[in-house]
């Protein structure tokens, strides 16, 4: 499993019709993407849920590397790429995935980025990121959690869905526009190691 991010972060009058538009008119492109996990199509709106920021950032979790690449090099991300400028796209392998107990659609998803300090036993560091994916999805209102890793800059991520708008999870909330899912069912649960 790998996850990977992008985020357009958009100027503070920025008309966020203009996202949910886009949305609305391409979201249904990835419904049934080879290799694709899901896709969330995340919007960050300004002053909502403590936003400092408005912001497109889309987040996946794929199956295989080929249907990331596929995705990135074959034309998909192309189209993003002509109407917004390219984007650094974040890179993490997967450490685990967890269904929650909800099988409703997600409303907001929460993202947590944290540093991997130096001087940690590493193993033990990933072992509580993945007890923290299994303590997200087992929350009331939870759809899904996963927790990732760049090795790069040492860099983990908890991301998770939420059926409602008052997730107990801490970190950015993003609205979910769309959810492309063609993969969900063949993510791999629990830890990835």
């Amino acid at each position: 499993m790998h996850a990977t991010q992008y985020e357009l972060t958009l100027p503070a009058d920025y008309d966020m019709g203009i996202v949910r538009a886009r949305v609305s008119r391409v979201g249904h492109l990835l419904d049934d993407w080879e290799g694709l996990g899901f896709k969330t199509y995340l919007m960050r709106e300004r002053g909502v849920h403590g936003s400092p920021v408005n912001q497109y950032a889309p987040f996946y979790l794929w199956n295989t590397v080929e249907g990331m690449n596929s995705f990135l090099w074959g034309g998909a991300f192309q189209g993003l790429v002509d109407d917004f400028g390219r984007p650094v796209v974040q890179n993490w392998t997967g450490l685990a995935y967890e269904e929650g107990g909800v099988g409703a659609s997600a409303q907001v998803a929460v993202r947590r980025r944290q540093p991997v300090p130096e001087g940690v036993d590493l193993a033990e560091v990933m072992a509580d990121a993945a007890a923290e994916t299994e303590r997200l999805a087992s929350l009331d209102g939870a759809v899904c959690a996963a927790a990732a890793v760049d090795p790069r800059h040492w860099e983990l991520v908890h991301f998770s869905l939420w059926d409602h708008d008052t997730p107990k999870a801490p970190g950015e909330v993003f609205q979910v526009l769309h959810v492309s899912a063609p993969g969900r069912d063949r993510l791999p649960r629990g830890r990835q190691w």
